[in-house]
């Protein structure tokens, strides 16, 4: 029976039994939880579940051998890698950033999982370690009020999103005037940094065009960005990286700064206020 048979019979024989395909502690191969490269996030897709507070998220789960130095305050992420794919940066941010609670975002439910198995697999392998990462399926465009609380976030990556090509799609896009702000919202004021890279450039100048014209965002310079090892893990560690980087082609990048601003008029953003007239193109009538 060759290589190829036996991997039909044990596909079969997952299905037929219904047992995982990979067992918990083990390291997922990559190739039973590929999925289509990107989704429509504005779509009905409301199969996520989701706290109707932040306050009420509880992290525990995600971090169950990590306590908060203070007894009263609870365990929570710090950075976001949203749109995390198969975990690499999630991974490499954890060595990286010790300090930090590491939270993936995925909206795809078999690579949502193989991180989680791929996460787990590195905490067995290494006892005490990793036990900052996790991974969370959700739609970020859509809930974020609903798990993240204001100015508790310290770093926000974008790392490769989908680039949307037709105007029509570009109320889809991940960067846009209306979720810069929610971002600032969540962002640490005077510290807290958002980072975006992408092989279009295209996008990277829409990225660009934004985040400059966000009142509440300041772009790092080179030398600031040449000496942050956030931006070298950005444009290494990603799996769509790698891909660029095998191809030959361009990486364009840039990190914008929360800036600490005393006058500033950031809405409070809920669960219930998020969406409103003007936002992802939802006009009266609609």
């Amino acid at each position: 029976m060759t290589k190829s048979e036996n991997e039909k019979k044990r596909l079969r024989a997952v299905v037929e039994n219904s047992f995982p395909i990979t067992q918990e502690g083990d390291m997922p191969r990559k190739k039973f939880y590929r999925s289509r490269a990107h989704c429509n996030p504005l779509s009905h897709n409301n199969t996520f579940d989701y706290p109707s507070h932040s306050s009420e998220m509880d992290w525990s789960t995600h971090y169950p051998n990590i306590s908060p130095a203070n007894p009263s305050e609870k365990i929570a992420p710090t950075v976001l890698d949203i749109g995390c794919g198969f975990g690499g940066l999630t991974i490499a941010l954890t060595k990286l950033l010790p300090n930090e609670t590491i939270l993936g975002l995925e909206i795809r439910a078999k690579v949502t999982e193989y991180v989680r198995l791929r996460i787990m697999a590195h905490r067995k392998d290494n006892p005490g370690e990793y036990e900052r990462a996790s991974v969370l399926r959700s739609n970020t465009m859509k809930f974020m009020p609903n798990f993240f609380q204001k100015s508790s976030l310290e770093k926000v990556f974008f790392c490769f999103p989908d680039p949307h090509f037709k105007k029509k799609n570009h109320p889809r896009r991940i960067v846009s005037e209306s979720l810069l702000s929610e971002y600032a919202y969540f962002l640490k004021p005077g510290s807290g940094k958002l980072y975006c890279i992408t092989d279009v450039e295209d996008l990277h100048n829409w990225h660009v065009k934004h985040c400059r014209a966000h009142p509440l965002f300041r772009e790092l310079t080179k030398v600031e960005m040449d000496e942050d090892p956030c931006v070298k893990a950005m444009y290494n560690e990603t799996e769509e990286g790698k891909k660029v980087e095998r191809a030959g082609t361009n990486k364009y990048y840039a990190v914008y700064e929360r800036i600490v601003n005393d006058a500033e008029t950031t809405l409070d953003i809920t669960a219930e206020n998020f969406f409103e007239m003007g936002q992802f193109g939802v006009s009266e009538g609609e």
